[in-house]
């Protein structure tokens, strides 16, 4: 660290109680009083060189011999003070960037300027401060971290800008490999050296974005600033930014718990700031952060984001700030896992456990970002461009927008998946509404789900949660769910599910035995009303493959189960009783008349006549050697 000596002669101040003195054989004649100390010193000394104390002893009387004068407001304190008597009497002192902050605030207090006589304090001071101080880094961040005691001071006097400048173009000279030593945070420090000594040029290896810890030191308000005049410069990769908010967040946002009891006990228990103050804290930091994140997507990632959110649910965050991490999540909604997904809901007016609402905003805001471009983006002109032909632009136009298609189709699969297994997460929440359950599924469009096995898990357990639904409310359930994206697994569980409504029960049934007939070779050809049925569908008959062996391990309570499997006569009977409760309950209001034309056909093909083998043989083919089929 750099450092600067004035004066020349001894330290002859000395302290009795708390009066503080001057040894010399000539008495004193002024009195200074700041802050509870008095000081024993000499008139000429001190005027001679302070244009504030000249003014003071003229306008007030000198009746006594020892003239005495109050300086309750002096910035910086007895230590300042004393720098600045020191410096009158030619007494050495040292400056450094752990006092200068304090000592050029009070001279700038007691007026030692040039007008007053020639080489004053202040000049001095500034010199040192902008050839030195301002052009290291540990000089600078210490001397920016000295200016929180005087803020007002500071700002007045420039030293706050002044050292955040520094800072800036410190780091934007080469922000990936600044060669600087990492001085402040990690306990380096710079080889001290007098104001007229030459800067060392030894520097230490160091690690990309290494100065985002020692900046991480700072208070959210010199932070801030400091952030936004090095993103100013426009030097520093976005990614980098990024890096640095991340690590700040992670030194200043606690590990927030839901208990807020617990955090409030630890407020009590530190005794110095109440739980309130230190939310409000904790909300100025975040919403900061969310201020300063990079506007490119990927400068930070997508559990970074969803952390901040979840910190922001907890501490009450502006609904500004919560709406800006929902549209930077659902920009990379791919890269989430469904743990970043739960965030704590801590609304009062929703009993869920999580927060379902933002979840479905996040959704939303990838459908819109996942859209591929409907017209070129603009490239900057170029003679090389000017002079393709229109057909060269518009293939390559053909395969940017074909790649950008791909990249969002990819997306939405990734994205199919993760809602659905958000589905089942969330579905245990007993005061989890159907609707929200519903909407969630329906904001995925229908070719981003390969399957539905995961999508069928979730309405199970829903349904098991939530035994108190209605007949109603389980159909409008299970309309969310297609039967033939469903695996033989799936359709095996299915099958025999008592909670299922009977109309997903017989669209299940037949898919995976009309598969199974298929796959299984006993018929050659599917019937016609079975074919026409299967494409009214979207499925081809021809194309129909097994998906699952007959092999299977034993599942845990909410696992697919696959050993309990039914004989195709204790299946007919199954069907029977759910086609005898649906005769039952044909006057239901609530269902549609599609549903009803749907059930009707299917009824047809499944009902059981007097001679049932005859048809039944052919939807379940039954294990028979080929002589007896013939």
């Amino acid at each position: 660290m750099k450092f600067m000596k004035l004066g020349s002669r001894p330290d002859t101040f000395y302290t009795t109680e708390a009066v503080r003195s001057v040894s010399t054989e000539v008495s004193s004649d002024l009195i200074i009083q700041i802050k509870g100390y008095r000081y024993l010193l000499h008139k000429f000394p001190l005027l001679s060189k302070c244009l504030r104390l000249q003014r003071l002893c003229s306008e007030s009387p000198n009746s006594s011999p020892q003239q005495i004068i109050q300086l309750p407001d002096f910035p910086g304190g007895v230590e300042a003070f004393e720098a600045c008597a020191k410096f009158c009497y030619g007494i050495t002192i040292t400056l450094s960037s752990f006092n200068i902050v304090s000592v050029r605030c009070a001279a700038e207090y007691l007026q030692m300027t040039e007008e007053v006589e020639k080489g004053n304090l202040i000049c001095k001071l500034e010199v040192f401060l902008n050839s030195c101080i301002l052009r290291g880094w540990k000089d600078s961040m210490v001397t920016l971290q000295s200016t929180k005691s005087l803020p007002l001071w500071s700002e007045d006097l420039e030293i706050t800008s002044r050292c955040i400048d520094a800072i800036a173009s410190r780091i934007q000279i080469n922000p990936s490999k600044v060669n600087l030593s990492h001085s402040y945070s990690r306990g380096g420090r710079d080889d001290a050296s007098s104001c007229n000594g030459a800067e060392s040029q030894r520097h230490r290896p160091t690690s990309k974005g290494w100065w985002a810890e020692d900046i991480a030191e700072f208070s959210i308000d010199l932070y801030w600033r400091t952030m936004v005049a090095i993103k100013s410069g426009g030097k520093v990769p976005a990614y980098l930014i990024g890096e640095a908010l991340k690590i700040y967040a992670s030194r200043w946002l606690p590990n927030i718990s839901r208990d807020v009891n617990v955090n409030k006990q630890a407020a009590t228990d530190s005794g110095s700031e109440t739980i309130s103050e230190i939310t409000s804290k904790h909300r100025l930091i975040l919403e900061s952060i969310v201020s300063l994140l990079p506007m490119e997507k990927g400068s930070v990632s997508c559990s970074f984001l969803l952390k901040l959110l979840k910190a922001g649910n907890i501490l009450g965050a502006s609904y500004s700030s919560k709406m800006e991490l929902a549209r930077r999540v659902g920009l990379q909604l791919e890269e989430a896992t469904v743990c970043d997904l739960l965030i704590p809901s801590l609304s009062y007016t929703n009993e869920t456990v999580y927060d379902v609402d933002i979840v479905m905003t996040i959704l939303e805001q990838f459908m819109q970002g996942q859209s591929p471009p409907t017209s070129p983006p603009r490239a900057k002109a170029s003679f090389e461009k000017r002079r393709r032909s229109r057909s060269a632009e518009n293939v390559e136009l053909f395969q940017e927008s074909r790649r950008s298609s791909s990249a969002s189709h990819s997306s939405k699969l990734r994205v199919a998946k993760l809602v659905d297994e958000y589905l089942q997460e969330i579905a245990r929440d007993v005061n989890l509404p159907l609707s929200k359950v519903i909407a969630l599924a329906e904001a995925i469009p229908d070719f981003a789900r390969i399957d539905h096995d995961d999508l069928y898990r979730a309405i199970d357990i829903y349904l098991k949660s939530h035994p108190e639904l209605s007949k109603s409310e389980r159909k409008r359930l299970c309309r969310i769910l297609d039967c033939k994206k469903l695996s033989m697994e799936a359709c095996m569980h299915a099958a025999q599910n008592e909670l299922l409504p009977l109309r997903v029960v017989v669209q299940v049934l037949f898919f995976e035995h009309a598969r199974a007939a298929v796959a299984g070779g006993q018929v050659t050809e599917l019937p016609n009303n079975i074919k026409a049925l299967l494409a009214t569908h979207g499925n081809d008959p021809s194309k129909i493959q097994p998906t699952l062996g007959t092999n299977g391990t034993g599942p845990a309570e909410d696992e697919w189960s696959i050993s309990g499997l039914k004989s195709p006569k204790s299946k007919l009977s199954t069907l029977r009783m759910k086609l005898a409760e649906e005769d039952n309950d044909m006057d239901d209001s609530l269902m549609s008349q599609e549903v009803l034309v749907r059930t009707s056909k299917l009824k047809g093909v499944f009902s059981i006549p007097s001679r049932p083998k005859r048809m039944l043989s052919k939807l379940w083919p039954i294990n028979r050697s080929v002589s007896e089929r013939h």
